[in-house]
């Protein structure tokens, strides 16, 4: 079967990752489902721009409560009386214990539900925090258990993961939706659409991917 032909499932929080797997996989896949799950996480607004993004684009789109996730990992997601910080040789205090292991487990359920074998997800190892669940090896192994648990061929794409933010940036402007994504999308971690705050960590790496894409395609255009 080709793929256009196939529906999938993308992992969405809304932000610029996902947002931007959710581009491609609308180019990818006939029929795109968005799931995004809400985990307790202190801004709630998450949840309200990913609705936002999903019907702008047509996309059904499901939210599943995992707010057990919340009670079980204190995490700076979670809670507000944990900074967001990053100490030498420790994870980030950003880190959820569980994380993509539970959304992809769960996502996976509610694919085959839907008929769906392929799971998008915007887990990346280029440019990231250490997070041990966005690595390819874990991805792989999920894939290979969620397979054997249900008996039933799931494929998990991960279009960002080896890219760069400046590369991630590049995908979206190729895919037509690099002002949308700039303009739509929440990212900051203290919950400020667009450009964001400009302090966390995913403000600044954030900023800069997009600093170091539009130099680089500047450049290009001047040649």
């Amino acid at each position: 079967m080709k793929r256009k032909e196939e529906k999938a499932v993308v992992v969405f929080s809304g932000g610029q990752d996902s947002t931007t797997c959710l581009f491609w996989a609308k180019k990818q896949f006939g029929d795109v489902e968005a799931v995004t799950f809400d985990y307790g996480q202190r801004h709630r607004l998450e949840i309200e721009v990913a609705s936002s993004i999903a019907a702008e684009l047509g996309v059904r789109h499901t939210v599943l409560d995992l707010s057990l996730l919340g009670q079980l990992a204190p995490n700076a997601l979670t809670r507000r009386d944990i900074a967001i910080e990053q100490k030498e040789g420790e994870l980030p205090t950003t880190f959820v214990d569980g994380r993509n292991l539970l959304f992809l487990s769960f996502a996976a359920v509610l694919a085959k539900q839907r008929g769906a074998r392929h799971m998008v997800t915007g887990v990346c190892e280029t440019d990231f925090s250490g997070y041990p669940d966005c690595r390819d090896v874990f991805i792989k192994s999920l894939n290979v258990t969620l397979n054997l648990a249900m008996d039933y061929e799931f494929v998990i794409h991960t279009p960002l993961m080896w890219l760069t933010k400046a590369e991630t940036w590049k995908l979206a402007d190729e895919l037509g939706a690099l002002e949308f994504i700039r303009t739509k999308t929440l990212t900051c971690y203290n919950g400020v659409i667009a450009d964001g705050c400009g302090e966390c960590p995913a403000c600044v790496l954030r900023k800069r991917g997009l600093e170091e894409y539009l130099r680089e395609k500047a450049e290009v255009e001047v040649r």
